[in-house]
Formats: structure tokens, sequence, C-alpha cells
């Protein structure tokens, strides 16, 4: 089970939570073609990792916000508010310094 720290209520169970995607995905314009939409949709990263999500406190405030959390151990890192850029200030994967991602290999 997960306790994550909601900004305005404190810590509290995963079950008060919903999942809301990955944040900091910046949503296409009008006018993007099927393609874009279709990527937007449905194409999502499942790193290992850092990664930065978003967080609704349904059973609570109500209120959303942002996680910072590693999929691997499921430790949250940072909490943060809706509107801020979080660490690094990019969205969904974080890199780590030496990974593969970063490396090439």
């Amino acid at each position: 089970m997960l306790y994550i720290r909601c900004p305005y209520c404190g810590h509290r169970d995963e079950t008060e939570f919903t999942y809301g995607g990955p944040s900091h995905v910046m949503r296409p314009e009008l006018t993007a073609s099927d393609r874009e939409w279709t990527h937007y949709l449905y194409h999502r990263e499942n790193p290992k990792g850092l990664y930065r999500e978003r967080w609704q406190h349904s059973f609570g405030c109500g209120q959303w916000f942002n996680v910072l959390r590693d999929t691997a151990s499921h430790e949250i890192l940072e909490v943060y508010l809706m509107g801020q850029s979080g660490p690094a200030g990019q969205s969904g994967s974080v890199r780590q310094p030496g990974s593969m991602s970063e490396s090439g290999k």
C-alpha cells in the first residue's frame, strides 16, 4: 500500500486517491493531425525509475497535484502543486545519471 502525502490534507492511504496519468504532458493543438492525437491519447512511456504523475485526492479534498515517484520501488520522492514545474521541469520520466537512455546503450 502506498501512503501519499496530499499537499492539502497530509498523509493518506492510496485508496483515497485516483491516478491521473503522467504529469506535464502537452495537449496538441485542435488543428493537429490524427497521428498527433493518436500519439497523445494512446502512446505513453512505461519507465523503470523516476516518473512524474498526476494524482487526485478523490475521497478527500478533491484537489489534483503532482508526484515524483520511483516506479521500481514505489517510493514517493516529492509532491508538488499543479502548475509547478517540479524537479528538472520536464514531463514524464526523469533521466538518471548513467541510465541506459542517457548513455545510448
